[in-house]
């Protein structure tokens, strides 16, 4: 017998409940976690302040002597204190695969919620709020005074578990600037500091630029893509509004007015690189946009038909590019440069994705160690993190395909992955030569007599 309308809605409200549970399951995972980051958190200090202990007590001793394997090394810009302290982040970082800046802002979150926060952390503890509302009551809750934060979180918790994180940001939001001691004037000419443009991939060949600045010069710019875009509507236009809007900041961005003048023709710097196949017609292997990934084959061959040159990227010992210059010189040649470009696309530190032409090119061993100047001991790294591996007991080997092994301090392994896979072409073997005639014998070979053991020549 088929169930009646009424017992199939309330089925339909158990898979609700279910659902419900699973999030409330999630939260009180997200609890715990913050525990635990926490507690490894004062874990890691109580190493630093030992650390930092144990380099007093040996300064203490007095310089060590000079020996052969110290001479000549520089000495360390970090103290005991700060290695600790990267160490702990970098490593938690490649644990839990997030970016360096996510992880230092989940141990402040951590410590937020132990520590300071402690009905917050209560509230999602037993699933009644989610880690999203929970992140925007700790980002309001940041900047406020420390007698200030027990009533904020009380008021907000009332109807926090009621409220869609969006609702919530805003009522934070408010009752933080009716609540906060210092002028909103001050706190938004701090603020002003961090102002940004980032670049975001997106699918399908497309991306975002997110501009990040004071609300009002946002809001102009906003307002002047619209009116602008409203200006070109008409009977014969079929983009709609949000079309023009991006193709009136497309037109501004790249052929606008700067501070220095008209910028007609700028243009940022595009590296793609095509499959020959690609570029001749005969294949659609999409193209490679250095930064963003993989582009349709169309638009790989429109940007190599306006390129003003190209470079072969190819392998030794087929082509000829240098892959090594041993001790020769310290600074990489420019053919190496190129293929470690191509081959790295950004700092190989796992997670980091700063783009390699920003980054140094760092010897994997020493040059001052004897490490030589190859494809094979160098790879890109960031300035913060070419910092870390010379200042750190973070390590890294080469692996044959371009993959880097990295060792952290407490002995775990993390793999960084090339952003190209070049690998040498097969050769082909020679052909056997084919058997000619005998070459005939000169006219010395026949006036001179044969020497013992050799064949006669006839």
């Amino acid at each position: 017998m088929k169930p009646s309308y009424r017992e199939q809605l309330e089925c339909l409200g158990r898979h609700f409940d279910a659902i419900r549970e699973t999030q409330a399951e999630s939260a009180r995972v997200d609890a715990r976690l913050a525990e635990q980051v926490d507690q490894a958190r004062r874990f890691a200090e109580v190493l630093a302040l030992d650390a930092v202990q144990a380099a007093k007590d040996k300064a203490r001793e007095g310089p060590p002597a000079i020996s052969g394997v110290t001479a000549g090394v520089p000495r360390a810009r970090w103290d005991a204190a700060m290695v600790a302290k990267r160490e702990f982040v970098t490593e938690l970082a490649c644990t839990l695969r997030l970016p360096v800046r996510s992880t230092e802002t989940l141990i402040a979150e951590s410590q937020t919620l132990m520590n300071e926060l402690p009905a917050t952390r209560a509230a999602l503890q037993d699933g009644s709020i989610t880690y999203r509302h929970a992140q925007a009551i700790m980002n309001q809750a940041w900047s406020l005074p420390a007698e200030a934060l027990a009533g904020f979180e009380e008021a907000l918790l009332k109807s926090a578990p009621h409220l869609t994180v969006a609702n919530l940001k805003y009522k934070a939001r408010v009752m933080r600037e009716r609540q906060h001691p210092e002028s909103i004037t001050a706190r938004h000419q701090k603020s002003v500091a961090d102002r940004k443009v980032v670049f975001e991939p997106e699918p399908d060949g497309m991306a975002s630029l997110y501009w990040f600045d004071s609300a009002e010069k946002v809001k102009a710019g906003y307002d002047r893509l619209t009116v602008m875009g409203m200006s070109l509507q008409g009977p014969n236009e079929t983009r709609a509004l949000t079309q023009l809007r991006a193709d009136v900041f497309e037109d501004l961005i790249l052929d606008g007015v700067t501070a220095s003048g008209v910028g007609k023709g700028i243009r940022g710097s595009v590296h793609v690189t095509v499959p020959v196949m690609t570029l001749l017609g005969h294949s659609e292997e999409p193209g490679h946009l250095e930064g963003y990934g993989p582009i349709d084959p169309d638009t790989a061959r429109e940007i190599a038909a306006r390129a003003p040159g190209f470079i072969r990227v190819l392998i030794h010992p087929e082509t000829g590019v240098v892959l090594s210059v041993g001790r020769t010189r310290y600074k990489v040649p420019k053919e190496l440069r190129r293929y470690l470009r191509v081959r790295d696309e950004t700092c190989r530190w796992p997670g980091c994705r700063r783009a390699a032409t920003q980054c140094d090119i760092d010897h994997t061993l020493d040059w001052q160690f004897d490490g030589l100047t190859e494809h094979d001991n160098l790879a890109h790294l960031c300035p913060a993190d070419h910092a870390l591996k010379s200042e750190t007991r973070w390590t890294y080997m080469h692996l044959p395909d371009g993959t880097l092994k990295w060792t952290s301090p407490t002995g775990r392994t993390f793999i960084s992955e090339p952003a190209t896979i070049i690998r040498a072409p097969e050769r082909r073997p020679k052909p056997e030569p084919h058997p000619g005639p005998p070459p005939r014998p000169s006219s010395d070979a026949r006036s001179r007599p044969p020497e013992a053991n050799e064949p006669p020549p006839f």
